[in-house]
C-alpha cells in the first residue's frame, strides 16, 4: 500500500509538473574547434564559451533555499569552468559569476581559457560545475567534442576531408578584430531585434545556402557544404532573425576574391556581400552592422578593396542545453548527470511494442515516462535505455471512445523525483477506419467488448508515432 501510494503521489506530481512546468536549463555555447597555445603565450578560446541559465525553476529553487537557510544573505549561482584532462590545474579553470540580463536569463563566459602545447590531445570537452553560494552543488555538466588545432588551414579545402569544412545548416559564429588586436574583437549578435557588433557575448546564427535545392542542382559538387560564391542566409538561433540573402566572400590581406568558389574552412577569414548590391558588404561600425561599399580593383578586376569592418572570421559552434526540474523534491544530491536524448527507436508492437532511447549520461535510477505514466525501463548502457510502451488504457478510461492520435511528452525521472523533460513526445495514432470526421457511436451496442477489443488492436498494434518537437 505504501509503494502504490507513493506511486500515486509521484504520478500526481508529473501532472502538475505537466500543466506547469518549472524548469531549470543550462545552456551551454562554445566554438567546434580551439587553437593551440604555444610556449608562454596564451591564445584563448575566441569565441568564449558561454553558459546561459534560465527556467522559472531557478527562482523557485531561490526562493527554497531562502526559506530553509532563514537568517542568512542572499544567494546566487557560480561556478567554474575548466578542460575535462584528469589533471587540470588551477590556471585551466576559471571562476563563473553570472548576471541577470533584460530577458530575465543568468549570462556568464569563459574568457581565459586556453590549451597549452603541453596538451597532446585532439580533442578535448569543457566541464562546467555549478553551484549555490551557499556551497550547494548543482551539478557538474559537460560540453560537446572540441576539435585542436594548430592554425587556421590555409591549403585549399578539399570535400574528402571534411572535418574542417561549414556545412549547410550548421551553426557558426563571426567575429572581426580591427588591426588583428585581440582587445578589439566583436563579435556578430543580436540585441532588441537588431543585429549588434558587441564585445561581451556574441550568438549562433545557422548558415543556410539561400536556396538549397537550386545551389545543389547548379553545383552539384556542394555536396551540402558551403562555397565561397555561394549565396547564405544567417538565422540568430536565439531569436530567429534574419539578415537579407548575402554571398559569401573569401578575403585575402583585405581583398575580397570574387573568382574563387572553394570550400570554406574554420576560422577563414571571409565577408558577406548583400545579393543584387553595388559591391555593398556587412561591415560593423563600433557596436553598429552597417553596409560598407567596396572599392574595385582596376588592374584585378576579381577583387575588390574591403574596410577592416568588412573582414570577418567564421568559426563552427555547438550548443549543449541540460534540462531538469526539482519541484517534486528537495533534491540534496547534485543533478548531474543529466541525461541528453539523441533518438527513439521503435520496435515490436501490441503488448510487446518497446522503445529503445537513445543519447548520453543514462543511468540505472532512471525511468522513462509517457506523460504522466510510468513504463517499466530497463537500463542497457550509459548511451541507451529500453522501456516497455505503456498500454494507451493507462491514460485513463477515455481513451476508449477516442477518434484521434494522444500525443504525450516523454521525460526520464529519476528514483528520487527529479524530472529531465526532453524535446520528444510519443503519439498513439488509431487506424484509417477511426479517423476524426467519422460518425461516433450514441448507443453502445451489446457486443460491446468486442467493440473495444478492436479499437484497443487499432490503437496499439504498430500505430505508434514519434516526434521530435523543433
Amino acid at each position: 500500500r505504501s509503494n502504490l501510494y507513493q506511486t500515486n503521489l509521484l504520478r500526481d506530481g508529473v501532472r502538475r509538473y505537466l500543466q506547469l512546468p518549472t524548469d531549470q536549463t543550462v545552456l551551454i555555447l562554445h566554438a567546434k574547434v580551439a587553437q593551440k597555445s604555444y610556449g608562454n603565450e596564451k591564445r584563448f578560446f575566441c569565441p568564449p564559451p558561454c553558459v546561459y541559465l534560465s527556467g522559472p525553476g531557478w527562482k523557485l529553487k531561490q526562493e527554497q533555499i531562502k526559506a530553509r537557510d532563514l537568517g542568512k544573505a542572499g544567494f546566487w549561482v557560480c561556478g567554474y569552468m575548466g578542460l575535462d584532462s584528469m589533471g587540470s590545474s588551477l590556471m585551466e579553470t576559471q571562476k563563473l559569476s553570472f548576471e541577470e540580463q533584460p530577458d530575465a536569463k543568468g549570462f556568464s563566459c569563459a574568457k581565459a581559457l586556453y590549451i597549452s602545447d603541453a596538451d597532446k590531445r585532439k580533442h578535448f570537452r569543457l566541464v562546467l560545475k555549478l553551484f549555490f553560494s551557499n556551497g550547494q552543488e548543482i551539478g557538474t555538466f559537460h560540453s560537446k567534442l572540441i576539435k585542436v588545432i594548430s592554425k587556421p588551414s590555409q591549403k585549399k579545402q578539399s570535400l574528402k576531408n571534411t572535418d574542417l569544412c561549414i556545412s549547410s545548416g550548421s551553426k557558426v559564429s563571426l567575429f572581426n578584430r580591427l588591426r588583428s588586436q585581440t582587445i578589439s574583437t566583436r563579435y556578430l549578435s543580436v540585441e532588441g531585434g537588431t543585429f549588434i557588433a558587441s564585445a561581451r557575448q556574441w550568438a549562433a546564427f545557422t548558415l543556410h545556402l539561400a536556396d538549397e535545392r537550386c545551389m545543389r542542382s547548379e553545383f552539384p559538387l556542394q555536396e551540402g557544404y558551403i562555397r565561397y560564391g555561394s549565396v547564405v542566409q544567417l538565422i540568430c538561433t536565439a531569436t530567429g532573425i534574419t539578415l537579407p540573402p548575402l554571398i559569401i566572400r573569401k578575403v585575402t590581406k583585405q581583398y575580397a576574391m570574387l573568382d574563387v568558389d572553394e570550400p570554406i574552412s574554420q576560422l577563414h577569414k571571409c565577408a558577406f556581400q548583400f545579393q543584387g548590391s553595388d559591391r555593398m558588404y556587412l561591415c560593423l561600425s563600433t557596436e553598429k552592422v552597417i553596409q560598407f561599399q567596396a572599392s574595385p580593383c582596376p588592374k584585378e578586376a576579381n577583387r575588390e578593396l574591403l574596410n577592416d569592418g568588412s573582414c570577418w572570421t567564421i568559426i563552427g559552434t555547438e550548443m549543449v542545453e541540460y534540462t531538469f526540474s526539482e519541484s517534486l523534491a528537495c533534491v540534496r544530491e547534485p543533478v548531474s548527470p543529466v541525461p541528453l536524448i539523441a533518438t527513439l527507436q521503435l520496435t515490436g508492437g501490441g503488448d510487446v511494442a518497446m522503445l529503445e532511447v537513445q543519447g548520453d549520461y543514462f543511468h540505472a535510477h532512471l525511468k522513462v515516462w509517457f506523460g504522466d505514466v510510468e513504463a517499466e525501463t530497463m537500463f542497457r548502457s550509459p548511451k541507451s535505455l529500453m522501456c516497455v510502451v505503456p498500454d494507451v488504457s493507462a491514460f485513463g478510461s477515455d481513451w476508449r471512445w477516442l477518434r484521434y492520435p494522444i500525443t504525450v511528452p516523454l521525460l526520464l525521472i529519476r528514483d528520487d523525483g527529479l524530472i529531465y523533460s526532453s524535446s520528444f513526445t510519443f503519439t498513439y495514432t488509431p487506424e484509417q477506419s477511426f479517423i476524426p470526421g467519422q460518425q461516433v457511436l450514441s448507443d453502445v451496442p451489446q457486443d460491446s467488448d468486442k467493440l473495444l477489443d478492436s479499437i484497443h488492436q487499432e490503437f496499439t498494434r504498430t500505430n505508434f508515432h514519434l516526434f521530435m518537437q523543433s
